[in-house]
């Protein structure tokens, strides 16, 4: 089967021919569909969190059970399924505290990658799912059934992208009915915390982004007002809207110093700044602690939303089946994996908000 596989950070993928080995007795094999992408794709491929090489990248999949494990119970061959990056074992530690996303469990997928190439060269199974890729094998703890009729481009959005930004609001954050929240950019996972400040309720919902585009985009997702955060008065305007207080919660979605350095500008006492966005394993952000005891306000972060697949991922498909939560709207373009690297790049410069590679 093919796939794109980072032999050099920053540098193209390349198609080639990989075999999977056979699954150990949890695991599953998965033809894909569809693999949307994911900025964290774009991240990793150019090397700014490190990483093994060669690897196969791609982490929101979605596809066709065509071969289980013999302890597999909860999933069988033909079913539809979103594939996750969520491998967890359900008791550990963090798994017994619904943290799965920081899942301290041992599996044999991750002692031994189950990826080679024609050669017999051992590939990195890249964020436990290498889904740039016809197929992938993974643990039956990183899945979760996906509707029959549900196109498989739209299924594969709820692999990450839209599960952080919406858990980072329902789960990470304290925000709660009639209070006000600034989503600080627009992109993927931007526009899913602003869906999710909507649904809870929020106040103001107020979205922050560079491009004019992505502002106006914003407020079809549930935003209340759009700011350029470039304004002089920036400021001013979120005082002027939550009645000179500031708002209760701040989103950071973006990895940018900037983003991360203001949103304390806009938090009333006691308000909350989440970062939900990564930034480069260098990026160190400037806050005056003084300022945060006296206030009692707080900087917390967020991995993919303090998810937890089996509940997250089941809501929100009730959500979008009652018209009540956007998905098509997320996608920007679709391509063969053959044009991965145009699909990147459109990710990489912010053109695209969800580019999906489409699998024949």
């Amino acid at each position: 089967m093919r796939a794109a596989v980072c032999r050099e950070f920053g540098k193209p993928l390349v198609i080639e021919e990989i075999t999977l080995s056979n699954p150990n007795e949890n695991d599953v094999r998965v033809k894909l569909k569809a693999c949307s992408i994911c900025h964290s794709d774009v991240s990793f491929a150019d090397g700014i969190w490190g990483g093994q090489l060669p690897a196969v990248y791609g982490h929101e999949g979605a596809g066709v059970i065509v071969e289980v494990g013999a302890a597999v119970k909860n999933y069988a061959v033909g079913d539809h399924v979103i594939v996750t990056l969520i491998r967890h074992c359900s008791d550990c530690h963090y798994c017994a505290d619904d943290v799965e996303v920081l899942c301290e469990g041992e599996f044999e997928l991750s002692q031994k990658g189950p990826i080679t190439n024609a050669s017999g060269e051992t590939l990195d199974q890249a964020m436990n799912c290498g889904a740039f890729a016809e197929e992938v094998l993974v643990h039956e703890s990183q899945l979760q059934k996906a509707p029959k009729d549900m196109p498989f481009d739209v299924a594969s959005l709820l692999a990450c992208g839209v599960i952080t930004g919406y858990g980072a609001v329902t789960h990470a954050s304290n925000l709660r009915e009639g209070q006000h929240a600034v989503v600080i950019g627009c992109g993927g996972v931007g526009l899913n915390s602003l869906q999710g400040a909507s649904i809870k309720c929020a106040a103001s919902v107020i979205a922050m982004d560079l491009e004019a585009d992505k502002r106006e985009l914003a407020l079809k997702f549930g935003a209340t007002h759009a700011i350029d955060p470039r304004d002089s008065d920036v400021v001013d305007q979120v005082m002027a809207i939550t009645g000179g207080r500031g708002v209760d919660v701040v989103f950071v979605t973006v990895g940018a110093k900037a983003a991360i350095d203001s949103a304390q500008n806009f938090i009333t006492k006691n308000g909350t700044v989440v970062i939900v966005g990564m930034p480069s394993s260098d990026t160190r952000g400037d806050y005056d602690p003084g300022t945060l005891a006296a206030w009692g306000q707080k900087i917390i972060g967020t991995k993919m939303g303090n998810c937890v697949i089996a509940v997250d991922i089941p809501e929100l498909l009730e959500l979008y089946a009652n018209d009540k939560y956007k998905l098509d709207e997320l996608i920007s373009g679709r391509f063969k994996l053959e044009d991965v690297n145009q699909a990147l790049d459109e990710v990489r410069s912010g053109k695209a908000i969800k580019n999906v590679i489409v699998f024949d």
